[in-house]
């Protein structure tokens, strides 16, 4: 039985990777309870009695520990990951993996140095069961071959926020940050192993208390498979009832697919929505019993030492294309 870590609990995405390899089979051991957020690591403690907490480097120097799990404070991911496999372990991030070149730079260099894998959650596919269904349609030639995509990532800013998270090298800027996700959709439904950035612009619009803070960004990106338009915000309006309207569009050439991820406003219940349109007609899919498969196949691939859930050079491409659009993005904030 594969065994399990979590070193930095900043962000509620660690549930997921907890939850995930749990039901994968692997043994949750321990983890450390250095945090920014104290009552997120309280849920979490209360939701993981039974799991002991363990300081950092105790955790680094078991060497019966198989995978560590990371969602600390963004810009320190990459570091905790690379001392990981330093230590013999193999890696499940949560995105941004890395938020500087240098770090990708470091990433690459620790993974051929120890032979480790550093993956990333990227949870807008991998914990959405709407976007495992869309994955399999396409596979199955549902809508012939995907040229375009189109992915937004409206996120709530809500009311509390540790301080880290208005600091630009503290997060990485709102492409970095969020659009990563929309980035490695484009990758995986297109089919393609390499992209460019056309064009990509910033900008914040209400937080001026927060001028380091980002609060918009879009940007339109290719490859040799097709075309794709991302725009990822901090506008939730309250009284949507969840965190986001996150959606995806994917055209082919014999149809396409909508998903809507988290809520369909138009008013049926629930989440993990998909919408097929092709030449058999019209019809929405209930994904909620969709089997998420990232999970079990990252365990796979550390006891096997395969590439089936994601390759590396995936991996690395997603942050790639992230720096440089979050780099060379124009910054559109209004003047004050």
């Amino acid at each position: 039985m594969l065994r399990f870590a979590a070193i930095g609990i900043d962000h509620g995405h660690i549930f997921d990777h907890v939850k995930g390899l749990m039901r994968a089979g692997a043994e949750f051991v321990g983890y450390c309870p250095q945090t920014s957020i104290p009552g997120l690591m309280d849920t979490f403690a209360q939701t993981y009695p039974d799991t002991p907490q363990i300081d950092r480097e105790t955790l680094l120097a078991d060497e019966s520990i198989d995978i560590i799990c990371t969602a600390a404070i963004p810009r320190d991911r990459a570091g905790i990951a690379i001392a990981a496999m330093r230590a013999g372990k193999d890696v499940m991030s949560d995105k941004p993996g890395v938020t500087t070149f240098d770090q990708l730079d470091d990433i690459r260099k620790a993974v051929l140095e120890t032979g480790k894998i550093f993956s990333i959650c990227f949870s807008e596919r991998h914990c959405v069961r709407s976007a495992v269904k869309a994955g399999k349609l396409i596979a199955d030639g549902a809508i012939g071959t995907v040229i375009q995509t189109i992915g937004t990532g409206p996120h709530r800013l809500g009311q509390s926020r540790p301080d880290w998270f208005w600091k630009r090298d503290a997060f990485g800027g709102i492409i970095v940050d969020i659009a990563s996700h929309q980035i490695d959709q484009f990758l995986f439904y297109t089919g393609s192993t390499k992209g460019e950035i056309v064009t990509s612009q910033v900008g914040n619009f209400a937080n001026p208390q927060a001028p380091e803070f980002e609060d918009f960004g879009d940007l339109v990106l290719r490859s040799d498979k097709g075309t794709g338009y991302v725009r990822v915000d901090w506008f939730t309006p309250d009284g949507l009832p969840t965190w986001g309207d996150g959606r995806l569009t994917i055209m082919g050439t014999k149809g396409y697919i909508e998903l809507r991820k988290y809520i369909d406003i138009a008013g049926r219940e629930g989440k993990d929505h998909l919408f097929l349109v092709n030449e058999k007609g019209v019809e929405h899919i209930d994904c909620s019993s969709e089997e998420l498969d990232y999970f079990r196949q990252f365990s796979a691939d550390v006891r096997e030492r395969t590439e089936t859930a994601m390759s590396q050079d995936h991996v690395y491409e997603v942050c790639r294309l992230s720096l440089e659009a979050q780099t060379r993005a124009t910054n559109i904030s209004p003047k004050a």
